[in-house]
């Protein structure tokens, strides 16, 4: 991967990459790897962007596909994921995961369905729904009802009123 490449079609978009790995991982090392990977497929499907969307809706759905992809291959190796709580003391220290009250809302996140924390981690991106819907893959009506389940579902979370 070029450096040039890296400094203007991935760096612009690492808050976009970084959030969403941070949701399908619990550690720093597995959040390192996913986010490499994420990178280098950004970089060896560049020449697949037929600049239907924006740059931008192409690196969330790069990066959604290989957070999934990733969380399947753990899942289906009986490797810890996404949803398993991470000890307190192997997040200190680790610059993705040392806001606590973030952690607790990642911790949330974590507690829903994987397209669910796509969705929620796209509409906290402040994306619009019809956004949102094409790197879904539905419309955005469909959207706009799922967004505020997920606000529900959250908040009873968050409240200690489910796990």
């Amino acid at each position: 991967m070029s450096n040039d490449f890296y400094k203007t079609s991935i760096l612009p978009y690492a808050g976009i990459i970084i959030k969403l790995c941070r949701a399908y991982t619990n550690s720093q090392e597995d959040f390192e790897d996913y986010y490499q990977e994420v990178c280098l497929q950004i970089w060896r499907s560049k020449k697949s962007f037929r600049e239907e969307s924006k740059w931008s809706t192409w690196v969330y759905r790069i990066s959604l596909n290989v957070c999934l992809t990733l969380l399947k291959k753990k899942k289906n190796k009986g490797q810890h994921f996404a949803s398993d709580p991470l000890p307190v003391e192997e997040t200190e220290d680790n610059y993705a995961f040392s806001d606590e009250s973030l952690n607790l809302l990642y911790d949330a996140i974590r507690k829903l369905s994987e397209i669910d924390r796509a969705i929620i981690m796209l509409y906290l991106e402040e994306k619009p729904y019809k956004e949102i819907a094409d790197i879904i893959g539905t419309n955005p009506n469909n959207i706009g009802v799922r967004v505020k389940r997920i606000k529900i579902r959250l908040k009873k979370i968050l409240d200690g009123k489910i796990n």
